[in-house]
């Protein structure tokens, strides 16, 4: 998804990719069309096991919530990339079958991240009064919202960018200054979680697009 957009690849090309061939790919999906729905289900049910992962990787709730920005920075890992994801995003708006799948990894990220929100209130790391439903939307526009402002202005890594809004909305929210983060991955070695929602993450390594 980083290096071709949807119009870029066939399913010849994604079956010598696999080390299939083009008409066991066709027999097994019939179209491309039916490939990208079958992928964007996948990312929407593998929703609950990242960030899981993300919990198990990380040691604080707050920390797993920078973990994910960082991954979902990564589609912003060149202009280039970004626009692929856009281009696979203009399908998802507009294919009622792809929305379906893309409007439940929506809801399934914002749950997610009102969990870890309280559990950062019972970790101390955010204060009981934050209405965690209204943060968990917050948190997902800042994130979507600020990779596509990185478009316009390419000032500096999408990854710091991103990382930059987001713990201003903490510190907003919080009144604190940012806790404490665990050290960023090397460029390259990071979780990619998928194509976000607005930008919407589509989880590379459980069933997103590795074209």
């Amino acid at each position: 998804m980083s290096r071709l957009g949807p119009a870029q690849w066939t399913l010849a090309d994604i079956a010598a990719e696999a080390g299939l061939t083009a008409g066991a790919l066709v027999q097994r999906f019939g179209s491309k069309r039916r490939l990208l729905i079958a992928l964007t289900e996948q990312a929407a049910d593998a929703t609950p096991e990242i960030f899981a992962q993300l919990r198990t990787d990380h040691s604080s709730p707050l920390a797993a919530l920078r973990a994910y920005a960082d991954c979902l920075a990564q589609m912003g890992e060149s202009p280039g990339a970004l626009a692929h994801h856009l281009a696979y995003l203009q399908l998802d708006l507009t294919d009622p079958e792809l929305h379906r799948h893309v409007r439940a990894q929506a809801r399934a990220t914002r749950a997610a991240f009102r969990e870890l929100l309280e559990d950062a209130i019972a970790a101390g790391e955010l204060a009981s009064t934050v209405d965690t439903e209204a943060l968990a939307r917050a948190v997902e526009v800042t994130l979507s919202g600020s990779l596509l402002t990185w478009a316009f202005y390419q000032d500096g890594p999408a990854a710091t960018w991103v990382r930059a809004d987001l713990d201003a909305l903490l510190r907003s929210t919080s009144g604190t200054s940012s806790p404490a983060r665990e050290p960023k991955p090397a460029a390259g070695t990071g979780r990619r979680v998928a194509r976000p929602v607005a930008t919407r993450p589509r989880h590379k390594p459980r069933g997103g697009r590795s074209t």
